[in-house]
């Protein structure tokens, strides 16, 4: 299977070469609206013919290479198809931040330390970072269409890497592993060894929910001051909950390794479960990043030759592991414990969870290697 990645790779231009790069990527967002005002009044996402209507005016008017404007077209028939795609109502799609994609080999290229990349004004030479990315530079990665991005007064490239890993054969799987995604323990995990690892949530919640009530204060003073503090203050809780998804992430896959079935809960299933709770603490229990866990999860588990499978998670915490007996009242939601009311099984109703779509995951490679 195919597997791709975005490599964020820092980049150190000159004040000059800034200069350059926030002109070229303004020249880039302005020809990007002019096309999108096109499409919207022709109603067409046919490239030949937008090609034909709008090339010369983007080569004149916006000083693009013909390489930009060629990727100027894609980038805006790409967000409206995927706007088509999400059901959203037709619209003149705005461009508003400075942007531009970048195709390797075309608009840049690495090599030997150096970045270098097309501009209004020719190519330029940039230094960039490799930090902890080596092993994207060692031939075996495909490089895709770029994206430069300005943050914090810092230079990033975005690169779309990917590579054919060699998937997990099921009859080689020698470990299943539970994955319950919850609140008070954001993971709770049980294995084949019958060993249980909890990940846990609450200090988690704590500190989103001082994050809210920041955010309430600023929103009551309705100045562009608090407006300016709330957009970085969001902007930090973001950063903070991909770390600390990617943290988990990490710790599970390198501690099993290759030739691990991973099995997940279905996100719809972890959202409907999480909604049923007071209108206080919804924000807290609804509103973390499960569906970022689960990616980084997949695609950490898919480079180490691991593999992850989701399934439904009904009455998973209902369900006694050791006798099968399904009932809702063998849940205490308020203690977290779980007593089965036929054969008298207690645990953590979060453990049960997990232990329950470990053995999904035992059923799943029978079923796969017997019709195999």
């Amino acid at each position: 299977m195919k597997l791709t990645l975005t490599a964020k790779i820092k980049i150190l231009p000159t004040s000059e070469q800034e200069q350059l790069l926030q002109k070229t990527m303004q020249a880039y967002r302005d020809a990007c609206n002019a096309v999108s005002e096109v499409i919207y009044k022709e109603n067409t996402l046919v490239q030949a013919k937008l090609h034909k209507m709008t090339y010369r005016k983007l080569r004149s008017t916006f000083g693009l290479k013909s390489q930009m404007a060629q990727s100027v077209l894609k980038t805006v028939i790409a967000k409206y198809k995927t706007n088509q795609t999400n059901g959203h109502k037709r619209c003149q799609i705005a461009f508003k931040k400075p942007q531009i994609d970048l195709v390797f080999n075309r608009d840049y290229s690495l090599t030997k330390g150096l970045f270098s990349v097309n501009t209004l004004e020719g190519r330029i030479k940039v230094p960039f970072q490799t930090k902890e990315l080596e092993t994207y530079f060692d031939g075996t990665w495909t490089f895709g269409t770029a994206k430069l991005v300005n943050k914090h007064q810092k230079w990033f490239l975005h690169i779309p890497v990917s590579k054919e890993m060699e998937e997990a054969n099921l009859h080689h799987i020698c470990q299943v592993v539970g994955v319950d995604m919850g609140v008070n323990f954001l993971a709770t995990v049980y294995d084949s060894n019958g060993q249980t690892l909890f990940f846990k949530g609450r200090h988690i919640k704590h500190k989103r929910a001082k994050y809210k009530q920041l955010r309430r204060q600023l929103q009551k003073k309705q100045t562009p001051s608090a407006r300016r503090r709330l957009k970085k203050i969001g902007q930090r809780e973001n950063r903070w909950m991909q770390d600390v998804n990617h943290c988990i992430s990490k710790a599970l896959v390198e501690r099993y390794g290759k030739n691990t079935l991973f099995v997940l809960e279905d996100l719809t299933g972890v959202r409907q479960r999480t909604e049923k709770v007071s209108v206080n603490h919804r924000y807290e229990m609804v509103s973390w990043a499960f569906y970022d866990l689960r990616q980084k999860i997949e695609y950490k588990a898919h480079k180490h030759r691991a593999k992850v499978i989701v399934v439904d998670p009904t009455y998973t915490s209902q369900t006694c592991p050791k006798c099968g007996h399904t009932e809702k009242a063998n849940r205490n939601k308020k203690t977290h414990t779980f007593c089965c009311r036929t054969c008298g099984y207690t645990s953590n109703d979060d453990r049960i969870g997990a232990m329950n779509l470990q053995r999904k995951g035992i059923e799943y490679i029978v079923e796969g290697t017997t019709q195999a």
